[in-house]
């Protein structure tokens, strides 16, 4: 481990279980997003990213370094996350960028249109998409609903194809689409049977994208994280308190990534200076576990 890794949060963390969607102002330790060490370049001067989930975890420091590295920032949130939306507001608007807050539910194929119009609207365009929400409930078999397994879906890998799919007339040659896929792709995880799917078809859908707009200048890929410090674990209906205390403790690292650890890789993906010869990759940061994508 590098010096810096050693100074991340490692388990046992508070056991507390915040309602779903779960704020990131509840959880202790606070996930890690400002990403100090991170030295800017100018890569993404003048970019307008639209990023899904940005109100906490990964979209909030994947908002924080792109506005670090030029971008306005369009997040996009379920209402009743606009206490942490405020939060990544401001911490893009310390960067000197502009961020519009643009609530709804992406699984309203309605809104996933207007949200396009809107970003495009309020930035002056739209150059980078990161499609990043996403929803989970740990359960078994028997206990997977019909409609609990229809909002996974439907919040995971139909909001990207919406998305995507009105994003892509906007965008000009130059310009990146990027999702977030997981480690659970690759190998499935035994109680997230609906969110392990959603995964793997957005590792597919990913590498389709990339073949489809190639012709048209636009690049497509995933990264995909495993364990991470973010509401969306802890929030997991599924996991208990237990549990919670020792998120990620058995990865190689023997601890959850922090959100400030994952986002250089979409500054990566994102940047024509890195990455212009990249697309259709899923990308995996799995603390030291060697599954390849």
């Amino acid at each position: 481990m590098t010096k810096a890794a050693d100074h991340e949060p490692k388990p046992p963390f508070s056991s507390h279980k915040p309602v779903p969607p779960g704020l990131e102002s509840e959880l202790s330790p606070r996930p890690r997003y400002k990403a100090p060490a991170y030295k800017a370049a100018g890569k993404l001067t003048g970019k307008r990213a639209l990023i899904t989930g940005g109100d906490s975890g990964i979209g909030r420091a994947v908002a924080v370094l792109f506005a670090r590295e030029g971008a306005d920032i369009a997040i996009s949130y379920l209402p009743v996350e606009q206490s942490d939306a405020e939060e990544t507001k401001k911490a893009v608007e310390s960067e000197g960028r502009k961020c519009a807050l643009l609530p709804g539910n992406l699984t309203d194929p309605r809104y996933c249109e207007q949200l396009i119009e809107d970003t495009v609207k309020v930035l002056g365009g739209l150059d980078i998409l990161v499609s990043n929400a996403a929803h989970q409930n740990r359960k078994d078999l028997d206990e997977l609903t019909p409609e609990e397994f229809d909002l996974t879906f439907k919040t995971n890998i139909y909001a990207y194809y919406h998305l995507t799919r009105h994003a892509a007339k906007k965008m000009k040659p130059g310009s990146s689409i990027l999702a977030t896929s997981s480690s659970t792709s690759f190998e499935g995880s035994a109680r997230l049977p609906d969110y392990s799917a959603t995964k793997g078809a957005i590792n597919q859908f990913t590498k389709v994208l990339a073949k489809q707009l190639i012709d048209r200048g636009i690049r497509v890929n995933a990264v995909a994280p495993g364990p991470v410090w973010t509401p969306l674990n802890p929030a997991d209906k599924g996991l208990s308190p237990e549990d919670v205390a020792k998120f990620g403790a058995d990865t190689p690292f023997g601890r959850p990534a922090q959100p400030e650890e994952i986002a250089p890789a979409y500054v990566f993906l994102a940047s024509e200076a890195d990455s212009s010869f990249i697309t259709g990759v899923i990308l995996p940061i799995l603390g030291g576990d060697t599954i390849g994508g």
